[in-house]
């Protein structure tokens, strides 16, 4: 077993950091203060060729595998930007999965090369109001028309929906009781985001204002064959694909957001002075800061086991969800000690730690809340009867 990151991973790490470096605190802030897609480090981040580690050589990308793609992650969401930092790009690497695995090579021509390029922008259309993580009840129907389909339905918690150009959509085109399992019977579209017939409406939130998250409602929309994903009937299966990768680089992300929350904290304590003394001299102040970073490091190396073995092609599902549950813990955690360490003045915007505190609830709860996790955790790995 080896522990220690190789010099490309290092090299990874060390490259997104340069970028990331020329987007400062006062950026951030503009960002989360205006509700406003940070273009910039967007577009930077694409010309880094960063937007396509693991796309397809052949159109751009770089081939590589969900551990170099962790390690990025955790670069961008640990220089200063964030879970927004990561959010403006997460969405490239593992929403057009399915087309990388699934998708003609027209299809992975058309749609990977601006992706990479980030000429244009993708959300993804899953979760649905009266579903919630109980996918296979999504009600958004497909009909069969000539030529396509004509889809209505309505989708929530669509990240950067404002500004996306394309839709990677999870729909029913059979009913879920004509079906002979509730997983069959769903199938996956890749489509032009056309707010003439999509409304696309913003939900204001308490964080992470810098990547937009929406309901989104479609009725009688046009979605020509070509622009479906695979098989009919087949999309949930598809979607599985992504779902391990998603928890790895969620879990990687929350981690970069702690980390950074711990090392502002360990900052202000090294230079605040009271009663004489640095703050960070007391141990009321050493101890938590150190049990912070201890649980965000053995969390970090979670994720990178789960990305391991999801790339040697092995089975993963126990560990990338356990790497999504305690790094959103973690991170939550030592952002919440961030903010006690700076008094009150951890609750100013200045210090930038009440922005991560902010964060960091949404690592806990999404994609998927940590009690669906325990229970996959209880069932797959205990073997306890399965509780839902």
């Amino acid at each position: 077993m080896d522990f220690v990151l190789s010099e490309q991973h290092q090299a990874i790490d060390e490259s997104v950091r340069r970028i990331c470096a020329d987007f400062s605190d006062d950026y951030w802030t503009d960002c989360e203060e205006n509700a406003r897609f940070p273009q910039e480090y967007h577009r930077a981040m694409a010309d880094g060729g960063w937007l396509g580690i693991t796309m397809p050589e052949e159109l751009g990308g770089a081939g590589l595998g969900v551990t170099e793609a962790a390690i990025m992650m955790h670069a961008a969401s640990s220089s200063g930007g964030g879970y927004t930092a990561a959010s403006a790009i997460h969405i490239n690497l593992f929403g057009p999965h399915a087309i990388v695995v699934h998708g003609t090579p027209e299809q992975k021509q058309r749609w990977l090369t601006p992706l990479i390029n980030g000429e244009q922008k993708a959300c993804f259309g899953v979760t649905e109001p009266d579903a919630g993580l109980d996918t296979t009840s999504i009600k958004t129907f497909a009909t069969k028309v000539d030529g396509g389909y004509r889809v209505t339905g309505r989708k929530m918690w669509t990240s950067s929906g404002q500004v996306a150009d394309k839709i990677v959509l999870l729909v029913r085109t059979t009913p879920k009781d004509e079906c002979k399992r509730p997983t069959d019977g769903m199938s996956l579209f890749y489509a032009d985001l056309d707010r003439t017939q999509i409304e696309v409406r913003r939900i204001h939130k308490m964080g992470r204002n810098g990547v937009d998250s929406n309901a989104v409602f479609i009725d009688d929309f046009f979605i020509a064959d070509e622009d479906r994903i695979g098989e009919e009937g087949k999309g949930f299966s598809y979607i599985l694909h992504s779902l391990n990768p998603e928890r790895i680089l969620v879990g990687s992300e929350a981690i970069g957001l702690g980390r950074d929350a711990i090392r502002r904290a360990a900052d202000y304590a090294r230079d605040r002075h009271v009663f004489g003394r640095p703050i960070g001299q007391n141990q009321g102040i050493q101890h938590p800061l150190a049990e912070c970073w201890a649980f965000l490091e053995s969390a970090y190396w979670m994720c990178l086991r789960a990305a391991s073995l999801y790339d040697a092609g092995q089975a993963c599902g126990a560990e990338a969800n356990a790497a999504k549950f305690l790094s959103g813990r973690a991170a939550f955690n030592a952002c919440t000690q961030a903010v006690l360490t700076h008094g009150g003045m951890g609750y100013a915007r200045e210090y930038q730690v009440e922005r991560l505190f902010r964060e960091s609830i949404l690592t806990r709860i999404a994609p998927i809340t940590e009690q669906l996790i325990l229970s996959f955790l209880a069932e797959k790995v205990l073997g306890l009867p399965k509780s839902y």
